[in-house]
């Protein structure tokens, strides 16, 4: 025992003197961004304080987590060279001309300062590179599906993000006011999104949000503002059109969020330049007024609806009619799909709970396992906690058992919005644990993400608050 507290002592301090050399390198200016900065470790969530110019606050990014940024890098090029053949280069070199030049200068500037800060920490990148990670979702699922046949690749389509999320006030509420609720489902092999971005801006509104390292938005959409504005979305499902012209989501988002004084602007910086990119069913709320919508943007359609009694559900079906005729290929009467089960989950459930809905009763929706398909609890692909590599998936869509389920979930009320603080959950939103190892043991033929997949251990609910 005493052997391994001395090599864990010569660890830590060997990883001490490593990090006091890095900061000794800086400059008398980027220690200053430094030191407003903050970063730490909570129950699987990394939190992390930036602030100040685009500049400072991407600096303060990318020096402070180089590593996970680095990662998140090397997974995506790993997962996108194995589903195209394309290479890496290749994507970025994309990115670089189709998106880079129509970002705006704010977002550019905070881009090229999570590269100066990367650059400080030892782990080199680039603009592009950095613009291809934060529009990773967008070129994965959306611009390559409309460019592949026409270079006859034979891809392996990557599942997009199918999230489930609801929002609720007035007489749905147990006190009126707004409860939200969201989690994640995409594969277990993707970049953690275990980031608790708290951005306290130079200009515009402090943003608290979940993001994925390197994002300057938030890319899983969940976030609140002090301007009283919070947020989530799920994807509309299987949409498929894409304007190459456009400017890209993720530009949008970030641009909406950080300026965005009420409902209205937020939805109308997003159709601005819209390229079609990340469709999805925005559910928005606004505790000033108590007001929700639903904003459901598609490329040449736009669903949009606002009520102060109510609520609005997000399973990645449109609920728009011409979204859903024009712009997808979805069936949302087949109730062996996910989507369609677990939108007449929400509704069964937003019945049963009407004026009843808190925060906590959000967490427990959140993690239900309840299957519409089979009339019985049964945690797989089409539960609201969604466990695909626990399911044959019946539907015949999808492989059976694949690497994807729900890898978190996040709640705020507005009493908490005013505080701008929300409570979030790491890892599945039931708590079960998820083995690596054990997993591509029992289904050997995911071999291609053993390099990538990592444990996520059982979590508790966990409260952050802006500092």
């Amino acid at each position: 025992m005493k052997i391994q507290y001395l090599l864990l002592f010569i660890l830590f301090a060997f990883s001490s003197f490593i990090s006091a050399q890095a900061i000794s390198t800086l400059t008398p200016e980027q220690k200053a961004w430094i030191a407003k900065a903050e970063c730490s470790e909570s129950n699987g969530w990394t939190y992390l304080h930036i602030e100040g110019t685009p500049q400072e606050r991407g600096f303060q990014h990318g020096y402070l987590l180089a590593k996970e940024i680095k990662e998140a890098i090397r997974v995506l090029s790993i997962e996108w060279n194995y589903r195209t053949s394309m290479g890496w280069a290749f994507l970025v070199k994309k990115a670089g001309e189709m998106f880079t030049p129509k970002v705006d200068e704010e977002d550019l500037a905070e881009i090229d300062g999570i590269v100066e800060g990367m650059n400080a920490a030892g782990d080199s990148t680039s603009r592009d590179e950095i613009v291809t990670l934060n529009g990773s979702m967008e070129l994965f699922g959306y611009w390559w599906p409309s460019v592949k046949d026409s270079l006859k690749v034979n891809s392996i389509e990557r599942k997009k993000e199918s999230c489930s999320s609801f929002i609720a006030t007035g007489s749905m509420t147990a006190d009126g006011g707004i409860v939200l609720a969201h989690n994640t489902m995409t594969g277990y092999q993707e970049p953690f999104c275990n980031i608790i971005m708290d951005i306290k801006p130079e200009k515009g509104h402090r943003i608290l949000m979940q993001a994925e390292a390197g994002f300057i938005h938030s890319g899983t959409d969940f976030f609140i503002t002090d301007a009283g504005l919070v947020g989530s979305e799920t994807t509309i499902g299987d949409f498929f059109p894409f304007d190459e012209k456009g400017v890209p989501e993720f530009s949008r988002m970030r641009h909406a969020t950080q300026y965005a004084n009420s409902i209205e602007e937020w939805c109308d910086t997003m159709k601005k330049g819209n390229n079609g990119g990340y469709a999805n069913a925005w559910l928005l709320g606004d505790i000033n007024t108590n007001e929700i919508a639903r904003l459901e943007l598609g490329l040449k359609y736009v669903g949009y609806e606002k009520k102060k009694d109510g609520y609005f559900i997000g399973s990645n079906v449109a609920e728009d009619l011409k979204i859903l005729r024009m712009e997808t290929k979805s069936n949302e009467t087949n109730i062996k799909q996910s989507s369609v089960a677990r939108r007449a989950r929400w509704k069964q459930l937003m019945k049963q709970y009407a004026g009843k809905i808190n925060v906590d009763v959000a967490e427990k929706f959140e993690a239900d396992h309840y299957d519409m398909y089979m009339n019985t609890i049964a945690p797989g692909g089409r539960s609201l906690c969604a466990h695909w590599d626990l399911d044959a998936q019946l539907s015949g869509v999808d492989d059976p058992y694949s690497p994807d389920g729900t890898v978190d979930a996040k709640v705020v009320d507005s009493k908490m919005a005013k505080q701008m603080s929300f409570a979030a959950r790491w890892g599945a939103a039931c708590g079960t644990a998820f083995d690596a190892k054990k997993y591509l043991e029992e289904h050997p033929q995911y071999e291609w993400v053993k390099s990538l997949l990592k444990d996520r251990s059982s979590e508790p609910w966990t409260v952050f608050k802006i500092k």
